[in-house]
């Protein structure tokens, strides 16, 4: 199962590349505004529960898809480009095996547990 879910992410990462294509930004934009979701860690700060909060809601697919939605929907280049974005890094995130977190700590997620101490 495990190899499903790593081949499914890397094809979604792809699809993610594919609706950037046609955006008409700069491809430097894409690696560089990559890691930007992960900004949502920054809510760990406030505890587990408010992190894990912060954490999935930049890294929920339904979230990314309906950004991208209603970019195209108000036909907004930089609503379409955020969702992208966060489809795309969160795709790569299951790729590595990083998944949704759980409320207990950041090493539980949906995936099973990520670190050092699994």
């Amino acid at each position: 199962m495990n190899l499903i879910i790593k081949l499914e992410s890397l094809a979604l990462w792809l699809f993610s590349i594919f609706l950037f294509a046609p955006l008409g930004f700069d491809w430097w934009w894409y690696p560089l505004l990559l890691l930007a979701p992960d900004l949502g860690a920054l809510g760990y700060l406030a505890g587990a529960r408010i992190g894990a909060w912060t954490y999935n809601l930049l890294h929920h697919q339904a979230v990314a898809v309906a950004v991208y939605v209603v970019g195209v929907w108000l036909a907004n280049p930089v609503l379409q480009l955020t969702g992208v974005i966060l489809f795309g890094h969160s795709n790569l995130d299951r790729l590595f095996g990083y998944g949704l977190k759980h409320e207990d700590s950041f090493q539980s997620t949906h995936l099973g547990r990520i670190g050092r101490n699994k």
